[in-house]
């Protein structure tokens, strides 16, 4: 697998991972810009309204059909947030041209199709399709207030959004109810034009193109010149401070649950950017699996949980630690976290710890060229640290990294928020 970038102009990437492992193509564009609470329910409705139709395919059927016809290729999207920015994310799978008895250029249509539904949206009257705006609407809304079906995802995005109270990583991902009754559909397509003017574009595709797909620059860049992008001057957000320890802060939120859902967040400060492959494995030793120190002592040793266990979010520097217990196991559960906490300080981990944690990170990295998506996935990441993808050199890194390192970074770890739902009937 190769990945060579091409600046097609100021703030507009074309990265292209040519690989012979793959009988399809992936086409991926990532629109980068900065989040804030008045555009983060914007945004999540504006997605939902984009993936209904185009001025050419209007319908959803008519979108169907095309990817029919087009050899069942695979459209989805999705919205995610990047420390301090907003990420649209458009996918478009199609079979390889070279695997046809006729060669039809799928991938350019493909790719026209994906340029139309990112650029050229069904309008009417200077605006968005009204009907599809105010069905969209209402679904967001559903989907706002189903928030709290799924304890484990809404205990963890309220730790999230206590940890990260006054920066824009804290907001909810869909947005919030109150902002999305105050949305007008010509304010929102005014939005949506500013969002395709002021956004990084990052164009991926995945395929084999030594072979039958050569022309797929001039593919892209013609449907960039019909689409008339613009250059523009871009800032995109990337997480590198150093951090100084915060006051432990305990939220407790009851409501109607059996299982209660304790979710810790942890800040890792004065993190260097070299040290995070040692983070990596620190989490991993932590709370990476079914060998971790959480795994052990929290689930199986202690029977406190029915399932314990973290993760390291590597733009942001910080540890989340998600837990299943029984509510009146908190004060038990809680101690025993700590005590792991304060065993990594110390060093209380051997060798197999160790290893474990290392083939653990080494698999999942090992294991990204498996998956064309996550191989986009991974160099968009290195993309916007301004690194350029080396999956060997990192696993490298990981294999380096020493106890006295891991140690090191252990005191360097605080509690931020302590966050616990539970039990209303206690």
């Amino acid at each position: 697998m190769s990945i060579t970038t091409t600046e097609l102009m100021e703030g507009v990437k074309l990265h292209k991972i040519d690989t012979k492992k793959y009988k399809t193509n992936l086409l991926a564009i990532y629109l980068t810009s900065k989040l804030d609470r008045k555009h983060v329910t914007e945004n999540a409705l504006m997605l939902a309204i984009l993936r209904r139709g185009t001025n050419k395919l209007k319908t959803q059927e008519d979108i169907n059909i095309k990817l029919e016809e087009l050899y069942g290729a695979d459209f989805n999207c999705g919205i995610d947030k990047l420390c301090n920015d907003s990420v649209f994310k458009f996918y478009m799978e199609s079979l390889n041209d070279e695997f046809l008895y006729e060669k039809e250029n799928v991938l350019e249509q493909s790719t026209q199709m994906l340029f139309d539904i990112v650029f050229s949206p069904l309008t009417e009257n200077g605006m968005f399709n009204e009907e599809y705006f105010n069905s969209e609407k209402e679904n967001l809304r559903q989907i706002i207030r189903s928030r709290k079906d799924n304890k484990g995802a809404y205990a963890y995005s309220r730790c999230i959004e206590e940890m990260y109270k006054d920066e824009p990583y804290g907001l909810f991902t869909y947005g919030y109810e109150e902002d999305l009754d105050k949305i007008k559909n010509k304010e929102l397509y005014n939005a949506y034009l500013e969002m395709l003017k002021n956004s990084k574009i990052d164009i991926f595709v995945s395929g084999n193109f030594s072979e039958g797909n050569s022309n797929v620059d001039e593919i892209i860049k013609k449907q960039i010149n019909e689409k008339n992008v613009q250059p523009r001057n871009i800032d995109v957000y990337v997480e590198n401070e150093v951090k100084e320890p915060v006051a432990e802060k305990v939220v407790r939120e009851t409501m109607d649950v059996s299982q209660g859902k304790l979710v810790i967040g942890l800040d890792v400060t004065k993190l260097e950017p070299e040290d995070k492959a040692v983070a990596s494995v620190y989490n991993a030793i932590l709370g990476g699996g079914a060998n971790s120190k959480l795994f052990q002592n929290v689930r199986e040793k202690a029977s406190l949980a029915y399932s314990a266990g973290s993760l390291y979010i590597k733009n942001k520097n910080n540890i989340i630690i998600k837990s299943g217990i029984e509510p009146k196991n908190y004060e038990k559960a809680l101690n025993i976290i700590k005590e792991q906490l304060e065993d990594m300080k110390n060093g209380k981990f051997d060798e197999k710890d160790m290893q474990n944690a290392k083939k653990i990170i080494i698999a999942s990295y090992e294991a990204i060229n498996d998956e064309q998506d996550s191989s986009i996935a991974y160099s968009f990441n290195q993309e916007i640290e301004n690194n350029k993808p080396d999956i060997e050199g990192y696993v490298e890194k990981i294999k380096d990294v020493t106890k006295e390192q891991i140690v090191e970074i252990a005191k360097k770890i605080n509690i931020n928020t302590i966050y616990f739902l539970t039990s209303n009937k206690e």
